[in-house]
């Protein structure tokens, strides 16, 4: 009996610390949501999985947000020279709070399976497990969150298309969604942003970005110094390579100081699923979605 009555005092501080209570985030929920958008098949644009992904983002954010709109561009992209009409969507909570941040994913998937090492696959789309459902399956347990306890903090969420039609080595190419959303940025504007990429592998390691610790070293300090305190292991506290992603185009274009959380190497170090046809749920893990929502859920609601 005292044993049992310990545990529970301990959960009780772990959840109640200096009088503040935070909602749990549900890993098991985030990853269901990521395979149910690997189900869709490919969600590259064009593709039927790509329309059945846009309605899945609406069916799941109509009775969440408190609103819910859409961007909609063109964009020729140059690896094959079509030209798509695709889809920024745009989740907003709490539009008159004093503080404003934003919390993006891309949700579209890479069209070319370029990296598998068979060429036979080197064409065809990847199904996007880790490069774009795993984040956006956060985000969708964020938005779940925020329904059932509002947070002080005003939040935006974005779901980007267009970020993997690039061409390698042209690394302007990809982004298409953060680069018209930088330039047309929806009221209220957010302060800061927090980009999520490549965040359900199974083996996560999430050093610190290059790009980011320059754009907004504060916040990239809060959010690892919070990892620890929350003994998140995956958050490693060192700085690797710049990457061109979301979070550029926000703070080049649009003055928007924001932060990548990126896994560099899928799953690890001389193995690569990364744009290949291994990019699939069995490779992802509930653990790593759940690592990187504990985090985001402390920081939001621990925003004063």
């Amino acid at each position: 009996m005292l044993t049992r009555f310990f545990f529970g005092f301990v959960l009780v501080l772990m959840n109640y610390g200096c009088g503040t209570s935070y909602p749990t985030f549900d890993g098991e929920r985030a990853f269901q949501k990521l395979q149910e958008q690997c189900a869709f098949g490919p969600r590259n644009p064009g593709s039927t999985g790509y329309q059945k992904g846009l309605n899945y983002l609406t069916e799941q954010l109509t009775p969440l947000a408190d609103t819910l709109f859409y961007q909609t561009f063109e964009y020729t992209e140059t690896v094959e020279g079509k030209t798509y009409q695709l889809t920024n969507v745009i989740a907003q909570f709490n539009r008159t709070a004093t503080r404003q941040l934003l919390i993006g994913a891309h949700w579209d998937t890479r069209p070319w399976a370029d990296q598998d090492p068979d060429p036979a696959w080197q064409k065809r789309p990847i199904i996007g497990a880790n490069d774009g459902a795993s984040g956006v399956a956060i985000l969708l347990e964020l938005a779940r969150i925020f329904k059932e306890t509002p947070p002080l903090t005003g939040i935006t969420l974005v779901f980007f298309d267009g970020e993997d039609l690039g061409s390698p080595g042209n690394p302007r190419t990809f982004a298409q969604g953060s680069q018209y959303f930088a330039k047309h940025v929806p009221e209220p504007k957010p302060e800061a942003a927090i980009i999520l990429d490549m965040v359900g592998d199974a083996y996560l390691q999430l050093p610190i970005e290059r790009y980011s610790f320059r754009q907004n070293p504060t916040l990239v300090k809060n959010l690892w110094a919070l990892a620890r305190r929350l003994e998140l292991p995956a958050f490693e506290n060192h700085i690797e390579s710049a990457i061109f992603d979301d979070h550029v185009p926000l703070y080049e274009l649009a003055g928007i100081p924001a932060v990548d959380i990126i896994d560099f190497q899928y799953p690890y170090e001389g193995v690569n699923y990364w744009h290949t046809r291994e990019d699939i749920p069995r490779n992802c893990s509930t653990a790593s979605l759940q690592q990187v929502g504990t985090l985001l859920v402390h920081h939001i609601y621990g925003i004063k």
